[in-house]
């Protein structure tokens, strides 16, 4: 993996900007540490730093495509490809010769054998942009998923774009202002495609490409969700489903560095982890090595609160041992969690207050710190859940009928809402409420339907979109974050396109065959797994239960309030008051801590980023 950063304008010679491009590219270090590179032309200026995976000799960036010593086309890629085998011996037929065996210059030969129409070829996730010298036309791709973030900032004559908001905002030009919009965006967990917080920046849709010549800037959607007739049996699904994962996990195996899984003991993390371990024996690869996060003392005082009703570590004690894993515990404590180190180091990679998920994002950190250590490329089984509807909001009788985002009803609502503690009037203001109702109607509105389809299989369907459209993206975000900041490159093979399409278009009535959720998953996969995880009920990543922590978040609140924070005029002082007041219960969780971690977290973003609030 790597982060890619570029700048293109028609109205002044960027040969003279060489300090501002390598500016821009060294925000993008941590994603990739091994390799930097920078490219100048009158018009265009890309640059690359580089986490070698494939190739670690041959695929260095930018990498120039030249021909009778005249450049053709320049490309700056993040991601991996992992059909690029098949496309090099396509494009070797076709008389292209190849220096490398890199998979980057695969997607570059194919840019000059297909044009911008080469991305429907291309399996993977990736994101990338391509100068075309001969056309004076900028391409930008993102993967269909969004596994790889790629953001822009028009300019009056041309563009600047990079991996994070980070790179762009190294250009001394970009100011750092967010207006209501944006905030309203941070304060909800809807996430608006395209939205990207800071005013005037962008983020690419997943699925669509970006062109910047001369004539101005244009975007196309070149992939999407599609309502298609399932015509295959529930034998037979299941059997694809099946064959599906086997080829996907086999094709991610592929890496010249140390890789690993994972593993959770849930069911998504343990099909890829025990599908991984059955393909790298096949190869006499050896062992699978795997990595899993709990905290101190958390086997002996764990509590089922209601998103958690059992603990990981027994079961992945179980799978670990069935597959024979080389497998390593990370242990953390309260006090990694608070480390105002790793919390700035939080904040630094996402650019943006990372305000949902609490001490998930530390403790996600603190695990990808470590498995870095050991490993370069790891799989995780991210976005199983979304794909297969294995969260509790698919079985809710009331998310049946409620216009609203399913992560938003009464039952898994009070997790997202981290606003008790901000100011009525600001509220008020910004109609939180109001821009969730046209956000959900607009996604709604998209959605592919079959002729004649209604009813519940209409209304899963609906609820299976938003989920692969607006929720998924926030998880893919935080994993592409916290590892992309230790170099850590992490696949997610239940992104795969093909198994997207399938599974979006197989029936409610075989996703939830048995009455379980996932369970075209747990039929496909339950002879690899120990019977005890095929049994377990979902669990969402392990978050601590510590009150300890929770007294250092209301310590950490009430240092701020009593300062002269950028955050106190948007904050009701007398309900922090009476938060501070009053008693910390012997079990904390992520849901009665939130309205504490979202105001730290955005008041450390306008203090570390100094940024304006244009309200």
């Amino acid at each position: 993996m790597c982060g890619i950063a570029g700048w293109v304008d028609f109205d002044r010679d960027l040969t003279q900007e060489r300090p501002t491009l390598e500016a821009m590219t060294r925000t993008m270090a941590c994603r990739g540490p091994d390799a930097a590179g920078v490219w100048l032309d009158s018009h265009a200026a890309i640059g690359h730093r580089r986490l070698s995976v494939i190739d670690l000799e041959g695929g260095r960036q930018p990498m120039i495509a030249e021909e009778d010593g005249r450049t053709l086309a320049v490309l700056t890629f993040s991601g991996e490809i992992y059909n690029y085998r098949e496309l090099r011996s396509e494009l070797v037929s076709r008389g292209h010769r190849f220096r490398t065996e890199s998979d980057t210059e695969v997607v570059l030969r194919a840019y000059l054998e297909w044009g911008a129409d080469m991305v429907d070829r291309l399996n993977g996730m990736f994101a990338f942009g391509i100068w075309d010298a001969l056309r004076e036309e900028l391409v930008l791709v993102r993967d269909r998923m969004g596994v790889k973030p790629l953001y822009y900032y028009p300019t009056p004559h041309g563009v600047l774009f990079g991996s994070e908001p980070k790179a762009i905002l190294a250009n001394r030009e970009i100011p750092r202002r967010v207006n209501a919009d944006g905030l309203r965006e941070l304060l909800d967990m809807v996430k608006t495609p395209e939205h990207a917080i800071f005013t005037g920046m962008f983020e690419i849709r997943p699925g669509h490409l970006v062109r910047v010549g001369r004539q101005g800037l244009s975007k196309h959607q070149y992939w999407a969700l599609r309502a298609e007739e399932h015509t295959d049996s529930l034998e037979q699904t299941i059997g694809t489903v099946r064959e599906l994962l086997e080829d996907i996990v086999s094709r991610q195996l592929i890496s010249d560095v140390p890789l690993c899984s994972l593993l959770s003991g849930g069911l998504d993390s343990s099909a890829v982890t025990s599908l991984a371990a059955r393909a790298l024996k096949k190869a006499g690869a050896g062992p699978v090595r795997s990595f899993s996060v709990d905290f101190v003392g958390a086997a002996e005082n764990f509590v089922p609160d209601p998103l958690r009703s059992t603990p990981d570590a027994p079961f992945v004690r179980d799978l670990a041992e069935l597959v024979q894993a080389d497998h390593k515990e990370i242990l953390l404590d309260s006090d990694d969690l608070s480390d105002p180190a790793v919390r700035a180091a939080v904040l630094a990679a996402t650019d943006l207050p990372p305000v949902w998920y609490g001490d998930l994002w530390p403790s996600l950190y603190l695990l990808f710190r470590a498995v870095r250590e050991r490993s370069t490329v790891a799989l995780s089984g991210e976005s199983a859940d979304e794909l297969f509807g294995g969260y509790s909001w698919f079985h809710d009788p009331e998310v049946l009928t409620a216009e609203t985002f399913p992560w938003l009803t009464s039952t898994p609502g009070p997790f997202y809402d981290g606003t008790p503690l901000f100011a009525k009037g600001l509220l008020g203001r910004l109609d939180i409420p109001g821009r969730r109702r046209e956000a959900y109607h607009e996604a709604i509105a998209e959605v592919p339907v079959l002729p004649g389809e209604s009813g519940l299989e209409k209304r899963m369907r609906e609820l299976s979109y938003l989920n692969l459209t607006r929720f998924v993206n926030t998880l893919l975000d935080r994993k592409d974050r916290m590892s992309m900041a230790v170099g850590l490159e992490v696949r997610v093979p239940f992104c795969d396109h093909r198994l997207v399409e399938y599974v979006f278009n197989a029936p409610w009535s075989m996703k939830k065959f048995d009455g379980r959720e996932k369970s075209l998953l747990r039929a496909a996969t339950r002879d690899v797994l120990p019977q005890s995880i095929v049994e377990r009920v979902k669990a969402p990543y392990p978050s601590t239960q510590d009150s300890g922590y929770e007294k250092k978040l209301r310590d950490r609140l009430a240092e701020v309030v009593s300062g002269d924070a950028p955050i106190l005029p948007l904050l009701d002082l007398e309900a922090v008051q009476d938060r501070l007041n009053r008693p910390v219960s012997a079990e904390s969780t992520q849901i009665t801590r939130i309205d504490l971690e979202v105001p730290l977290s955005l008041n450390a973003w306008l203090e570390s980023y100094d940024v304006t609030l244009d309200l």
